[in-house]
Order: structure tokens, then sequence, then C-alpha cells
């Protein structure tokens, strides 16, 4: 049995996120921990809100309510709908935890020790009506370039001139609208990246096997231009980890947080602690996943993200890890993913343009977004999500291929021989030929699961159940039980057992489907099918079974163009 460590980004706490969000990380990695968990392999699937930052701040003003209420709230709404959406983690933290500050602060104190952290003055704009500095994206003004009315300090929208916010006419604070602006000088650390670079280079090229998409971005940041730049992890802000030396204070530090992206890849690790503390677990429990001191050398880690997250995890994240010189387990494969549009443009969550979760699942339940999400995963490029071709596929293939295969079986058998596996009849040719072609799909299928391959795994289990109905076509049983019942109690006998040989292997992709499947057969049996001929006769002559209602009914062009018209603004 193998240990497999699965981490998903970390959502952003600042609103409900988009399908965009979901098929980039998240719903990946609960696909490849089911799929390993129905292999009978030991997993630990983590996930946690990302909750520092001044958007977080910005958001719970916004709302009226205090940041760390405001946290905890949207947290809870967020793993409700991860919930719904069968993402089966087994902890979903929060980066605000205390085993998360905790580990923060040990880890700075580390990298301290090991001459990894410098002290710098900068000058940065305080906004004295705020009563604050300000990040660059929270000072606007009029673009010298182009006149944008509206630049941000960091970057023009409008002609994406690269800017700094001293650069701005007339600037002013992005969160009250003040003018009452001054530059000031403040202190930060920053984590000395680029003594690690020649460390970082030499890890990555021993990654032979990460997607190419992983590899040439981490590459560009470590070789184009000036390469690997030291980064600042300090921020002066409320809301965040304190700084601190372990449980010391940092002199000169006082009043600062570290910044989101040092301490949020962090969680990943302090996640780990949270599950085995709110289980009531010792701390080997969590360690023997993560120290390779502890027996962490054995475990298999793999993370899923955008791509838009791959330079944090390939570079700053490890150089963290690296530069604390302490034994924690580093990532084995980093699964990285492109972007998802939405009908002819980009989801918007400022804009509101597009389908996000909880709108998702008003409409339809989960199984239907999962299966077209994951069967057009943007893997090799961007993808897009149009209406047009999420009604085809949940037709075709869900309706057409699977939910018709088991309510056609399942109504003949009723009719003809009860609700009961009927008895009677040998496997002949056909039959073998059907054991044959399954094997080998299901074996690709297997190989596909293991590499990560997200489409070629959906397209293989699709043919999977594509078998069923050409053996159905073929074998006829209801032309077969005129002349020769005997032989089409064989037929349906098979048939049978694919239904539940299909809710095994589909069960990573539609969850809830898969279970409905089970139930209708009346089995909680839900063992791999290693050996298909064994597989086909788990269900033995006289096991009782029910007819399910409608696995997935079809989506009508009504449908289609109501959710078209009502997706396609800002979101209320």
């Amino acid at each position: 049995m193998a240990r497999i460590l699965i981490t998903s980004a970390l959502p952003y706490i600042n609103g409900i996120k988009h399908l965009g969000n979901l098929v980039g990380s998240q719903l990946p990695a609960d696909l490849y921990a089911r799929f390993q968990r129905g292999r009978g392999n030991e997993v630990l699937f983590l996930c946690a809100t990302d909750e520092h930052g001044t958007p977080a701040e910005l958001a719970a003003a916004k709302a009226g309510k205090p940041v760390a209420d405001y946290c905890a709230e949207l947290h809870d709404i967020q793993a409700g709908i991860a919930r719904q959406f069968g993402l089966s983690f087994d902890h979903f933290g929060r980066s605000s935890s205390p085993q998360n500050r905790d580990l923060t602060q040990h880890l700075a104190a580390k990298l301290a020790e090991n001459g990894l952290i410098e002290e710098i003055s900068e000058r940065q704009v305080y906004s004295n009506a705020d009563g604050r500095f300000l990040p660059d994206r929270y000072i606007e003004g009029t673009c010298p370039n182009c006149g944008y009315d509206k630049a941000r300090g960091d970057q023009c929208e409008n002609c994406t001139k690269q800017l700094d916010p001293t650069d701005l006419i007339d600037p002013r604070s992005a969160i009250s609208g003040s003018t009452d602006l001054e530059v000031r000088e403040t202190k930060h650390l920053y984590l000395r990246q680029s003594l690690l670079k020649d460390d970082l280079d030499q890890w990555i090229d021993s990654k032979k096997d990460w997607p190419i998409l992983t590899t040439s971005i981490a590459k560009k940041w470590l070789h184009d231009g000036d390469g690997l730049q030291d980064r600042g992890i300090t921020r002066d802000l409320d809301w965040g980890i304190p700084v601190k030396k372990g449980d010391e204070d940092w002199p000169g530090m006082e009043g600062k947080v570290f910044y989101v992206w040092f301490d949020a890849p962090i969680e990943y690790i302090a996640c780990a602690k949270e599950w085995a503390d709110a289980h009531g677990k010792p701390d080997s429990a969590w360690e023997r996943w993560w120290r390779t001191d502890k027996g962490a050398d054995d475990v298999k880690y793999v993370q899923f993200m955008g791509k838009d997250n791959v330079p944090f995890h390939t570079l700053s994240f490890p150089a963290t890890i690296l530069g604390s010189k302490e034994p924690w387990k580093m990532v084995d494969h980093l699964k990285s993913f492109n972007y998802l549009n939405y009908d002819g443009g980009q989801f918007s969550t400022s804009q509101g343009r597009g389908v996000f979760q909880d709108q998702a699942l008003e409409i339809l339940s989960a199984d239907y977004w999962r299966w077209w999400l994951l069967s057009h995963v943007p893997e090799s490029s961007d993808s897009e999500f149009t209406w047009e071709n999420f009604q085809q596929s949940v037709n075709k293939d869900l309706a057409d291929v699977l939910g018709n295969f088991v309510s056609r079986i399942t109504k003949f058998c009723r009719a003809k021989f009860g609700e009961a596996v009927p008895d009677g009849g040998e496997f002949g040719p056909t039959e073998q030929a059907v054991i044959d072609d399954l094997t080998t799909r299901i074996r690709a299928y297997e190989g596909h699961m293991d590499a990560m391959e997200v489409r070629k795994s959906a397209q293989e289990l699709r043919a999977i159940w594509v078998i069923g109905n050409e053996y159905l076509q073929s074998a006829a049983p209801w032309s077969t039980f005129k002349t020769d019942p005997e032989q089409a109690a064989a037929q349906v006998r098979l048939a049978l057992n694919l239904i539940r040989i299909y809710a095994v292997l589909s069960a990573p992709f539609i969850p809830d489907a898969s279970a409905r499947m089970l139930e209708a057969m009346q089995t909680d049996d839900d063992s791999w099918p290693d050996d298909v001929a064994a597989a086909v006769t788990a269900l033995a002559p006289g096991h009782a079974f029910t007819v399910p209602d409608v696995l997935f009914a079809k989506i009508t062009d009504e449908q289609r163009e109501d959710w078209q018209t009502r997706f396609s603004g800002t979101r209320d």
C-alpha cells in the first residue's frame, strides 16, 4: 500500500469562487485522491482557506465585519460548497490557524539562523487618512503614459505599462479615496532566495516527470532577466501572522505581519497538524507525512494548482523549506493547469461574469459539473466553457451512454426476470470478448489516472461505459429472450454486474451517481476490478436490486438558453 500526500492550492478567502478556480486545482486533486483510495492506498488530502493579506481586510470592511469574523464566516461557506461538490478533503483548514502561526514563526527563525533573512529599508506610500501603508495595487491615479484615470500603483490596466506608485498623477487611496498621501521609510524582512538559486535549479532538474508547463514557468523565473530575486516576506498590516522569531520578538518588526505569500504555503504543513489535533491524534500522526526523519521518506507528495501559482510552489515555498535546513518532505509531482475561459471571454470574480460555485449547485447537482470540468480540464492549453458544449457533453456522455445503459438493463431485467440477478446460461465468446476489452480499457484507465492525465482518463472511462451499450446492442437480450431465455439470463447477469463495475470506476469522477448505482444494486462491494473475469460475477444469481431513478436528466434547449442569459453579466 502506497502513501500519497495530496494538497490543492488554497482558495482565497474573499468570496465564493467560480468554476475556473474549482477545475484549476481542487477538483483534479479530489479525482486523484478518490482514485488512489479506491486502489487501496493510504491518502492524506489537505486544503485550506488562504486568509491573510490586504484583500481580506478590504472584503471584510466592505461587508462591515471584523476581518476575523468575516474570514471565519467565509471559511464555513467555502467548506460547505466543497462538501456539496464532493471534495473529499481529509481536512479543510485555515491559514489563520494557531498551528500555521506557530510553524510560520518557527520557519522564519530557522531562515534567519541560516543567514537567509535580510532587513531592508524601503520607501512606501502612507495614507494619513487610512492610517496605514498602502500596497502598490491599493493606490490609484492617472497613468502618465495613457491618461487612464484608474491606473493602479503597480500597473495600468488600460495600457499595461508597469508603474510605481510615485509615477501616478494625482494619486489617491483606493481604500478611502484620500489624496493625503506621503512617502515614508519602513523596514521589511526579505528572504534571500537568490542564494538558493543553484539548489532550486538542481532540485527542479531532478523532477523528470513534471509537466512541461510546470518546469517551463519555474525555469523562466530562475533564468530570465535578472534571475531569481530576493523577496519581501513582511508587510505593514494589522491582519496576519505577527513577525516573530519563534516565540521571541523580532526587534524592529513590531506591528508587522508576515506577507501572505510566505505563510500561505506553510499552511499545507500546518493543515496536517490541524487534522491531527482535530482528531485527537499525536504529532507523530502528521509528522509521518511531512518529516523525512519521522517516516515521510516513503510518501509521494503531489500538489495541484493553476499555472499562476507555479512560481510560488516551485521556487518561493521550496526556498523556505530548503533554507530551513530541516527534514521536511518536498513535493514529488506538481500538476499545474492552464485557465478555463468562459463563453467567449474570461471568468471574472470582480465583474461577476461566469458561473460561480454556489450558483452552479443551484441549477444542477455536482456530478454534472464534475464530469464536464474534468473531461475538459485545461491541461495542455487553456480551454473554454460554453453552454452548448456543456449541454452536449452532459446529454451524450452522462445521459445517453451511462444513464441509458443502467436504465435499459435494470428495467428489462425487472420486466422479464424480476428484481434479482437471473440464474441460468453461461458466458460465451461474446461475453469473453467483453471481459477482454474491459480488461484492456481498465488497465489503460488506471495508467492515465496514475499519471494524472485527467482528460485521457475521462476519455477512457467513457469508452468503458460505451462497451456496455455496444454489448447490449449486439447481444440484444430482449431478442434472445424470445428464443433462448437461459442465454438471455446470462447476458443480463453480465450487464447488471457491469453496473457495479461502472460505479466503482466512475466514483472518482461522479461520486454521487456512483453511490446511487451501488445502492440500486444493493451492494456495498466497491472493490476495484483488478480481475475483470471475477468482477463480472460479483453479483451472484438471486442477488436483489432495484431500478434506480434517472441518473442524469438531459439538459433542454430552453434550460441552456436561460442559463446562458442568466450568467452573462454581473452577479447580483
